[in-house]
């Protein structure tokens, strides 16, 4: 069985420090992709916007500023609220997104207790895909025999 674990909230979209724009949001952790979380933004409009990214990334920026490059996310107040901001680059622009870090902490913790840390590579079953992968098949024979008969001609020349 597939797990699933998702959230449905409000982000802000930072544009300015006086001004932010509400964005909704669908955070989703899927058991078969244990090592990601996703995050669709403007859920229900005709052009949403999908990230994905290590869920250890989240689950360490809820308390400490961590990543680099595309996706950094770090912890802070804002006007006394504790928040989780996540700052994304892409080619096509750069987003300061505030999340409520009460909820994130919470969908979290569920992701958590759905595939606990350490154990993701076991929902891989990576081991099982990787002899499915190589098993042979009856096509094999015919590209992994000789295609040239022997040199050695047996009419005793």
């Amino acid at each position: 069985m597939n797990t699933v674990v998702e959230r449905e909230l409000e982000l802000r979209l930072v544009l300015s420090p006086e001004r932010s724009i509400p964005v909704p949001a669908r955070l989703t952790y899927r058991a078969d992709d244990p090592y990601a979380v996703h995050i669709t933004f403007h859920i229900g409009s005709d052009h949403p916007v999908h990230w994905t990214f290590a869920r250890e990334l989240l689950v360490e920026g809820v308390f400490r500023p961590c990543g680099h490059g595309d996706v950094r996310v770090w912890p802070t107040k804002v006007a006394g609220r504790s928040v989780v901001l996540m700052a994304l680059s892409s080619p096509d622009g750069d987003a300061l997104l505030e999340a409520p870090a009460a909820q994130v902490s919470a969908w979290l913790e569920r992701t958590l207790r759905a595939v606990p840390p350490g154990t993701e590579a076991e929902e891989l079953d990576i081991d099982d895909g990787l002899a499915e992968l190589l098993a042979p098949t009856p096509a094999d024979d015919l590209w992994m025999g000789d295609p040239w008969p022997s040199d050695e001609s047996g009419d005793g020349e």
